[in-house]
């Protein structure tokens, strides 16, 4: 019996409250297991996209998304089934808590581990969480308060989090902004770590850099104001003409370790 696709958007739009058109008839599948990158420039459409697939918006102005074949299903389940890694949620996360706790805390869908009645984290649920920190190679930050990790150690806990309600997505939105050219490389090496291991979530990574685009994606969707400008093998889409439609600039690309990096002429 064939599986669903993890995630499959059909002719989905969707409009801001002044009627600009945010997305335009997007046609997506993810099939589960499947690691995609979403690329596209500042204004494209991404956060929109992801916020739909989450479901903290719905499709206003046409289409429909369905996750594992259903179509409307409860929000409480979805979102300990979709996970969403945010640099926005850094700031949310009360510094001085201890990083192993953060991570156990994504269990219960909290911001700072409280425990009460409705449940408390055992050994079993600690155990968890030092396993998923060590396959991003940071199980030595465990004891750490979270406020005291650079960026790229905090966003590698939050990975760690997300899959504490062992979501079958997991979408990373720009994690690597505002990061030093070492810091990015650093947390990229631990995610194509994770990329690695066995039974993990189908990774769903968004960017406007090429270079951050892993060999561990073998799937690349592009937007364009909106739009599909193209969907399929990363291989075959990172080319220079496809990435002059998309940024309007002349480029040369070169690639090393099976990664692109752009050279603007």
């Amino acid at each position: 019996m064939k599986r669903v696709p993890a995630l499959d958007f059909r002719n989905v739009s969707y409009s801001s409250f002044d009627n600009k058109k945010i997305l335009d008839s997007i046609n997506w599948r993810v099939r589960q297991g499947e690691h995609w990158a979403v690329l596209g420039p500042n204004g494209a459409g991404k956060t929109t996209l992801l916020k739909i697939a989450c479901g903290y918006l719905w499709p206003n102005d046409g289409g429909v998304v369905y996750r594992k074949g259903r179509e409307l299903i409860d929000l409480g389940e979805l979102r300990k089934s979709i996970g969403w890694v945010t640099s926005t949620l850094v700031s949310q996360i009360p510094p001085r808590e201890q990083t192993l706790r953060t991570v156990v805390s994504g269990k219960f869908a909290q911001i700072g581990l409280v425990e009460g009645p409705w449940g408390a984290p055992g050994e079993r649920d600690y155990a968890r969480a030092g396993a998923y920190l060590e396959q991003m190679g940071c199980r030595y930050l465990a004891d750490q308060e979270f406020g005291t990790l650079s960026q790229g150690e905090q966003q590698k806990v939050l990975i760690a989090r997300a899959r504490m309600t062992k979501p079958y997505l997991l979408f990373l939105d720009e994690p690597c902004a505002g990061m030093d050219p070492g810091a990015r490389e650093i947390f990229l090496a631990g995610l194509a770590r994770l990329g690695r291991e066995k039974q993990v979530p189908s990774l769903i990574y968004v960017t406007h850099h090429i270079e951050e685009i892993l060999p561990l994606f073998k799937k690349t969707l592009i937007l364009k104001e909106g739009k599909v400008l193209e969907a399929g093998s990363t291989q075959e889409l990172l080319r220079r003409d496809i990435l002059e439609r998309l940024y309007q600039v002349s480029l040369a690309i070169t690639r090393k370790q099976g990664r692109h990096w752009p050279i603007v002429k």
